[in-house]
């Protein structure tokens, strides 16, 4: 690892900790399938045992600062200048189902912004991470958005709609509109913070989702901003200030796709 910095120092050792206990429970999932009871409730308390980890680590380094997590919520919610944001299993659907495609995914803000994060792939061993004015890294090689210059030549690719989303047919509609609009199929992999993390190192030119959670796509943030690529949030829902709607890309693709997607709702 290139980058030095404490706060990556703290993140990445809470999440290598953490891996440790999640591949074990990875490695118990295919076992769970044909039992009666099923994987369900197992990955439940995987994703919780594994938050309870990430926790310990990151309030030895700062006990004072607050968190905001997928399964406990708002910790310590007097600090609003220095939190971290977590979600322990980005990609649980996939882990469910014995799919190695998930991640650990924590962000560092400081007043409201992300200031530096780490995506963390534990199967194959893939650190995604950055730090604001530094760069961004994949293990220990600097990595760049792609160079793709047209939409219509982009590999996408996107997630959703969630089963309790009040808007799938809007969600489909959009994603036959893009499908349309490029000459690859659009990918479907099945966890927010790694198709970023993908977008930030160049092995997809864009994404978009809608009904995000904050943690789903803190520390990519940061990722994708200092390997160089554009991010947007749009329509926000102010009764529900944690929910995003999301794009990011390249610098050359960025217009077209917003005009796509972004544009296109508001007229």
């Amino acid at each position: 690892m290139r980058l030095n910095s404490p706060k990556i120092n703290i993140i990445t050792k809470a999440c290598m900790k953490a891996s440790r206990s999640l591949i074990r429970d990875f490695g118990e999932i295919e076992n769970l399938q044909v039992s009666s009871k099923g994987p369900g409730d197992f990955v439940t308390s995987a994703d919780k045992r594994t938050e309870k980890i990430i926790i310990e680590e990151l309030q030895k380094a700062h006990p004072d600062y607050g968190i905001i997590t997928e399964e406990s919520g708002i910790i310590n919610k007097a600090n609003t200048n220095n939190r971290w944001i977590i979600d322990p299993i980005d990609g649980t659907t996939n882990f469910l189902n014995g799919i190695p495609q998930f991640a650990i995914s924590i962000g560092y803000e400081e007043e409201n912004e992300i200031k530096c994060g780490v995506i963390f792939d534990p199967i194959k061993n893939e650190m995604f991470f950055a730090e604001k004015g530094n760069g961004a890294y994949l293990n220990n090689s600097r990595i760049r958005v792609s160079n793709k210059k047209k939409l219509k030549d982009a590999l996408l690719v996107t997630g959703g709609p969630r089963q309790s989303s009040k808007i799938k047919e809007e969600i489909f509609s959009e994603f036959i509109k893009v499908s349309n609009s490029i000459l690859s199929p659009v990918r479907k992999f099945g966890s927010a913070a790694l198709d970023v993390a993908y977008v930030a190192c160049g092995r997809f030119d864009g994404y978009w989702q809608r009904e995000l959670s904050y943690w789903d796509i803190a520390a990519g943030i940061i990722i994708l901003k200092e390997a160089g690529g554009f991010i947007d949030f749009f329509e926000p829902d102010n009764e529900a200030p944690l929910k995003k709607n999301v794009l990011a890309s390249n610098a050359n693709i960025h217009d077209e796709l917003s005009d796509l997607i972004i544009k296109k709702n508001i007229e």
